[in-house]
């Protein structure tokens, strides 16, 4: 785990999967990861905080199987989500020192992506499984709300439009990327944005109709919702599967990107020459990636 202020933290036998920055403490980042690669092994969510001294870990909480992705509550400062190889998603507090305080075991295969709607009022988590589905959560209820079906190949990705209330896409082996809305059964938006297994997506922070997908195929691509039939950017140069991108909260037409090249890569879609720089600080499947919303640059 980096950042781009410097400083590193090694957590032996450990393997990240995702790291969120806090969107209360400034330099307070949380990583779910796995042991063996999530092929086996326990998981831990692990809080960690960059000061003078470099990057401390605050507090470490383990898990019976592999941790994947991990989302910051947005109405407790001090509560996370993470999601399973085991299927289930579980609530921590990072002000208590053991957890969790909740487990919810509905997925029937690993839950790979967990969400927070950052929509204010609006207490709704949607999870990603390789069961084919997307469930949606109200954490203070003890079961699903809802159950979306449609996809034909695992899920992979599960993001909240910051825009509109409600509304959350998904990527999927399928390679179709959609869009949902949780206030309508089915769904909204198919688009069959690349011919290979699309492992992440997201919404960019300033135009409520632009998507981005990075492939297998080590391409990323931007899909604007109200033309479909081709993206309006393809960015090139990675030379392995992308596994996680995400929209610069600073820019609206800057995004950075991870693979499995072991590289992190920053981009501006709106220039001739779109790669503005890519870093090699890490030696294994680089998985895991976000952008402060409260110190720019840092990532």
């Amino acid at each position: 785990m980096g950042t781009a202020g410097g400083g590193a933290l090694r957590l032996p036998g450990l393997h990240g999967y995702a790291a969120e920055f806090s969107p209360y403490w400034p330099g307070r980042v949380a990583c779910a990861a796995a042991q063996y690669y999530g092929i086996a092994g326990c998981g831990t969510l692990a809080v960690l905080e960059q000061n003078k001294a470099g990057i401390v870990l605050l507090r470490s909480f383990d898990w019976n199987d592999g941790l994947f992705d991990v989302t910051w509550s947005e109405n407790n400062e001090h509560v996370l989500i993470t999601s399973s190889g085991d299927g289930s998603l579980q609530i921590w507090d990072t002000a208590k020192t053991k957890g969790p305080l909740q487990v919810y075991k509905e997925h029937t295969q690993e839950a790979y992506s967990v969400d927070w709607s950052q929509t204010r009022g609006e207490q709704l988590v949607v999870s990603g499984s390789w069961d084919q589905t997307a469930k949606l959560w109200d954490p203070a209820v003890g079961k699903s709300l809802y159950t979306f079906k449609g996809h034909e190949g695992v899920i992979y990705s599960t993001i909240w439009s910051p825009h509109i209330p409600g509304c959350f896409a998904s990527a999927s082996g399928d390679q179709t990327l959609r869009v949902w809305d949780v206030k309508a059964p089915g769904v909204k938006l198919v688009i069959p944005a690349h011919h290979a297994e699309i492992l992440s997506c997201d919404w960019c922070k300033y135009d409520e109709n632009l998507l981005v997908t990075g492939a297998v195929d080590c391409s990323l691509k931007g899909w604007d919702l109200r033309n479909i039939r081709q993206p309006v950017f393809i960015l090139l140069g990675h030379t392995y599967a992308i596994r996680r991108l995400k929209f610069s909260p600073f820019h609206a037409t800057l995004l950075a990107s991870c693979s499995y090249d072991f590289t992190v890569r920053f981009w501006d879609f709106s220039k001739p020459n779109p790669l503005l720089e890519t870093v090699e600080h890490h030696t294994e499947f680089t998985c895991g990636l976000d952008l402060s919303l409260h110190n720019r640059g840092q990532v």
